[in-house]
């Protein structure tokens, strides 16, 4: 793919929190393809590290891709093949359940994609407006969508029985969202360690108080100062000026023509 006319500052941070004694979440930041992911081991669950594990490092064997499109089904490939990964390893461990949540942000010239299963969530703040680009998958919010509970009453019913992840089923199910972005844009992954203690509009006030890395270890170090009650990780994409033509700009996404973007 051609090299996009955006810049991107990344940055990433990621805690074990203060109860739990292993960190089961794992990210990915690789701006070169304009792909970053976050994947959150389900806890309680056997070795939810390895299966976070095993999704990111599927994700970070993609090694190019030609289209946009292309980028797409070759990430939705690699769940797909780090799913039969980690069932296989359940079923030689005598059937115990290892799964993970997992959230994609794909970016190609100036539209993104959003692939996740799970509650692990991607944000985007824009004109100073903070949006969830994923919706949860778990019980809660699929009572919220059906009228069973109102917001208040969802708010005092268990917010972590997930619905969706991955290396729990044969054929797992794969959420993907599609949007445009603009300069100054910023996206921000998360596992729900993050949003277990701060809210979305302290990471807005958060989104714009410096870099992406400065923007990533604020937001875990505040989580765990609240108490750290899960393993937190943060991811953050900034889109930064467009290029001018010819000139190099490092840590740059790869990117296709607007004619061949995730909307088709």
């Amino acid at each position: 793919m051609d090299q996009s006319s955006y810049a991107f500052d990344a940055g990433s941070a990621s805690h074990p929190g203060k109860v739990r004694s292993r960190n089961e979440d794992a990210l990915l930041v690789r701006t070169d393809l304009g792909l970053w992911a976050v994947a959150d081991g389900m806890g309680g669950h056997d070795m939810g590290d390895l299966a976070s594990g095993l999704i990111v490092q599927a994700l970070d064997g993609i090694s190019d891709a030609r289209s946009a499109l292309q980028l797409l089904e070759e990430a939705e490939n690699r769940i797909f093949q780090a799913n039969r990964q980690i069932i296989e390893i359940s079923r030689q461990r005598g059937g115990g359940i290892i799964g993970s949540t997992v959230t994609i942000l794909l970016i190609s010239e100036d539209h993104f994609a959003c692939i996740w299963a799970g509650d692990s969530r991607l944000y985007l703040v824009s004109h100073e407006v903070i949006k969830q680009i994923s919706r949860d998958h778990t019980e809660v919010e699929e009572m919220l969508a059906a009228g069973a509970v109102t917001a208040e009453e969802a708010r005092l019913l268990p917010q972590n029985v997930i619905t969706k992840a991955i290396g729990v089923h044969e054929s797992p199910e794969l959420e993907v969202v599609t949007g445009a972005f603009e300069e100054s844009d910023i996206f921000i992954l998360c596992s729900d360690g993050l949003t277990k203690h701060v809210s979305e509009q302290e990471i807005l006030r958060h989104a714009s108080t410096g870099d992406a890395q400065s923007i990533s270890t604020n937001l875990v170090d505040l989580a765990v100062e609240r108490g750290g009650l899960d393993n937190i990780t943060v991811v953050v994409v900034r889109a930064l000026r467009d290029k001018p033509a010819g000139e190099a700009v490092s840590n740059v996404k790869t990117g296709d023509s607007p004619e061949s973007g995730f909307w088709e």
